[in-house]
């Protein structure tokens, strides 16, 4: 649920016509050997697309093998800001949480 506020909150400046959704995705990168990738982007012909209320999350074919079961969460608290990546799928995860490996 904070995600998605803080998705909604960052969307009304990113989005304002609310045409793009939130794309996440996973790129080649990163200290465990993949990244995680979130933007504002248009939908693309193949993309998977996942609605929650107001919130469109588009994934593309290539990425959804690794977000399979993802938990996409935001923290606001004295270690930090930002969104966090809970991925049921990696073996292994940097100490920033920003990249993993299967």
């Amino acid at each position: 649920d904070k995600a998605i506020q803080q998705i909604k909150s960052i969307s009304l400046s990113e989005n304002a016509d609310g045409s793009k959704g939130l794309r996440l995705a996973v790129t080649g990168g990163g200290c465990s050997g993949l990244s995680y990738k979130i933007e504002f982007s248009q939908p693309k012909e193949k993309d998977n697309v996942l609605s929650f209320g107001d919130v469109k999350v588009l994934i593309d074919p290539k990425s959804i093998i690794y977000l399979k079961g993802i938990v996409l969460d935001f923290k606001d608290g004295l270690n930090g800001k930002g969104f966090v990546f809970d991925n049921p799928n990696a073996k292994n995860t940097c100490g920033c949480g920003e990249s993993f490996s299967l």
